[in-house]
């Protein structure tokens, strides 16, 4: 959070995105979705399995390096509501995102929400996505949220990127289907414990069956090719001594790293990404609409 409020309060443009063992499947299959985590300045880890086999690779992998929108909604709601930023969220059925929006703006006033459903022609040259476009320049966003599933909210984002706004972009799924109470969220307790797949497979087995039954197994012929590789290194198990991954800085001078968060990433000065920091302990999030609330 501190590193996207950076961005966002410097109206720098960003891209979030995040891996999880079906996106590594879809690169098999889809493997111009490459570019899309190529222009990423940042891709967050959602898969607990994902950072187990990161641990056996020998990288400083931990569980509470998962992170999906479920685990940061309350800190991104907060900074959104205190700050006033201007959030577009671009996806879910007719209705269901305006229901999200109108609870979400009751919990959280200060947010100026606008939301777009998912159900229009994506094609570039379509008359419905230049529509899109211009509704979401229009509205201006600060952070622009994509809903419309893997791998259509990356491709939609890549290949429309140069004609939206500047603002930060992340592509976050089911995130307003939560939020509307179109679709039941897994208690936080299980994301954290690695069952969240359980859930989701409990709950909607017929669409959900084949991505946790059936496309791990088809990782695990690269999987032992990077165990291999990994002991061939004499890498496999070795932690690095602050416990923290090591992670490219695109600034000539590695940005300072303070709770795990990197600061002054682009030159920008790490007092503002402290203020920010500040403002996350005087606000605590909210009693959250997902979770707490009935729907």
């Amino acid at each position: 959070m501190t590193l996207l409020a950076t961005w966002v309060s410097t109206g720098a443009p960003a891209l979030i995105a995040n891996h999880n063992l079906h996106s590594l499947y879809l690169l098999q299959k889809r493997p111009e979705l490459a570019a899309f985590f190529a222009e990423a300045d940042l891709i967050e880890a959602d898969s607990t399995p994902l950072l187990v086999f990161a641990g056996l690779l020998g990288w400083p992998a931990r569980p509470f390096h998962r992170c999906t929108y479920l685990d940061w909604r309350p800190q991104f709601w907060s900074l959104a509501n205190r700050h006033g930023w201007r959030v577009f969220y671009l996806g879910a059925a007719p209705g269901v995102a305006q229901r999200a929006a109108e609870r979400l703006s009751a919990a959280y006033p200060g947010a100026v929400i606008g939301v777009r459903d998912g159900y229009f022609d994506p094609e570039p040259n379509s008359a419905d996505n230049a529509a899109v476009l211009d509704t979401i320049t229009a509205f201006a966003p600060d952070v622009l949220l994509v809903g419309m599933g893997m791998p259509r909210q990356e491709f939609w984002i890549l290949d429309n990127r140069a004609a939206l706004p500047s603002c930060v972009i992340l592509p976050v799924g089911a995130a307003f289907d939560y939020e509307a109470g179109a679709q039941k969220a897994a208690p936080r307790w299980m994301g954290r414990a690695g069952l969240e797949w359980l859930f989701r497979l409990v709950s909607d087995p017929g669409r959900l069956w084949r991505r946790y039954g059936l496309e791990p197994w088809s990782l695990l012929g690269p999987a032992l090719a990077d165990l291999r590789q990994a002991h061939g290194e004499s890498r496999l198990g070795r932690r690095t001594r602050s416990g923290r991954l090591s992670v490219p800085q695109p600034v000539s001078e590695a940005a300072p790293v303070q709770g795990g968060l990197h600061l002054g990433v682009d030159g920008r000065e790490p007092a503002a990404a402290a203020q920010i920091e500040k403002d996350l302990v005087a606000e605590p999030p909210k009693a959250g609409l997902v979770d707490g609330e009935k729907a």
